[in-house]
């Protein structure tokens, strides 16, 4: 190709993206989820979080199923003043109790709710919140219902396999990260500092 094709192609596409651009003119808080079987859901959007933070914004996070061993994101974000609240019971495999999992789950969501409700957050972070619904410890309407009456400004991150849905077609952007290869299937333990 020579250099001018590149270059007139290269135009073409700037164009494109400038125009694109220039149309998306609506500024509200959004909602994204990261699902499906991969690896780098919570990662993702802990990055996110991360790059908010940096910019000066205020964020939280809500994590369920996980436990509380350490977690180097905590670690580091709670030093930027970022509030974690977590459901302390760890994994529902580990628990197996139903019961104390749904109690669990409702404490550590009333923090949610009030995190959804605080006009003084830009982001927050609901990781692994889709479990939390798939096996009926909150109700689906009651997260719609939450994620529906937040301010407009602020966004939201929702985590976890098997995303419902509802709250598919509610997210303004959604991921699906897919398996292809991991090192624990070839029987490599899981790293600090890499995987937690």
């Amino acid at each position: 190709m020579t250099e001018d094709r590149h270059q007139q192609r290269q135009q073409r596409l700037k164009e494109q993206v400038d125009a694109r651009i220039a149309s998306a003119q609506d500024e509200r808080g959004l909602v994204l989820v990261f699902t499906g079987n991969g690896k780098g859901k919570t990662t993702a959007a802990f990055g996110t979080v991360t790059r908010a933070v940096g910019h000066g914004m205020r964020a939280g996070v809500i994590q369920f199923i996980k436990g509380e061993w350490p977690n180097g994101e905590k670690n580091l974000l709670q030093q930027h003043g970022v509030e974690f609240q977590v459901m302390a019971t760890g994994f529902t495999w580990e628990t197996q109790n139903k019961d104390t999992d749904s109690a669990a789950c409702q404490a550590v969501w009333q923090h949610g709710k009030r995190m959804l409700a605080d006009s003084a957050l830009d982001l927050v972070l609901l990781d692994e919140v889709t479990y939390m619904v798939s096996y009926g410890y909150l109700a689906l309407e009651e997260l719609l219902t939450a994620l529906a009456q937040r301010p407009a400004h602020q966004t939201v991150m929702i985590t976890g396999r098997g995303c419902h849905r509802d709250v598919l077609e509610l997210a303004d952007t959604v991921t699906e990260m897919r398996p292809v290869k991991h090192a624990f299937d070839a029987g490599i333990k899981a790293q600090q500092g890499i995987d937690w």
